[in-house]
């Protein structure tokens, strides 16, 4: 563990692990976004989505628990950082340089604890049945378990809705950061890259959030409906 204590203990090391623990962040948001938005493809394409994740048993609880570790990682190397930075009295990281100073950096801690705080509540929401047991353990015709429906009824609250969209709308605020921090903590941002890397981290952030607040915004606009009900 030695080399662990290293880099838990070095600024550049802490740097790496947040670059590293980043990434994951970022491929998950993608990917989980990609999954999501099937629910515009109707009831069915959902949950056929939804069952194939199920069908990987213990093992898509193991890539849960990987995904919680790499958040929670993420947001502790933040405060591990400002934490050694306001020790530091004024002496500067010596490779750190900034590579915007905006809204996005400015509020990187707080938004990453915003958004570990919204992940918890997601999984108690729709993953553990926590949150809402009334519309988790809604089935299908089938008798299956209605992932789409769970989605629509847990979106036709407002309160929940709007909290999901403030969410996601900090979640896209904190990747508008971390897009760029990736490159440059990784030694990625060469010069010739420099210009499509801080236009496209904003591009990328700013769908982010259209995607994922689209859902709850169409259920409040009654454009997503539960089967039956004439919006599919």
């Amino acid at each position: 563990m030695t080399w662990w204590m290293k880099t838990w203990n070095s600024s550049i090391g802490l740097k790496w692990i947040m670059g590293l623990t980043g990434a994951g962040v970022v491929l998950f948001v993608l990917g989980h976004l990609a999954g999501n938005l099937q629910i515009f493809l109707g009831p069915h394409a959902l949950n056929r989505y939804a069952h194939a994740l199920q069908s990987l048993g213990e093992l898509l609880w193991v890539i849960r628990g990987g995904l919680v570790v790499i958040f929670a990682l993420h947001v502790i190397t933040a405060v591990r950082l400002t934490v050694l930075n306001r020790a530091a009295r004024g002496r500067r990281y010596e490779v750190q340089k900034a590579v915007r100073v905006g809204l996005s950096s400015r509020t990187l801690l707080l938004s990453g604890i915003v958004v570990l705080a919204f992940v918890a509540y997601h999984l108690a929401h729709f993953t553990l049945g926590t949150a809402d047991p009334e519309i988790f353990h809604v089935v299908d015709e089938n008798g299956d378990h209605d992932v789409y429906s769970m989605v629509v009824l847990g979106f036709r609250v407002p309160a929940v809705a709007i909290l999901y969209v403030i969410a996601v709308f900090v979640l896209s605020v904190h990747l508008n950061h971390t897009i760029s921090s990736i490159f440059q903590t990784l030694g990625l941002n060469r010069p010739k890259y420099q210009a499509l890397i801080s236009r496209g981290g904003p591009v990328l952030a700013g769908l982010v959030f259209l995607g994922y607040a689209s859902i709850p915004v169409s259920v409040l606009l009654r454009l997503l409906g539960l089967p039956g009900e004439g919006s599919h």
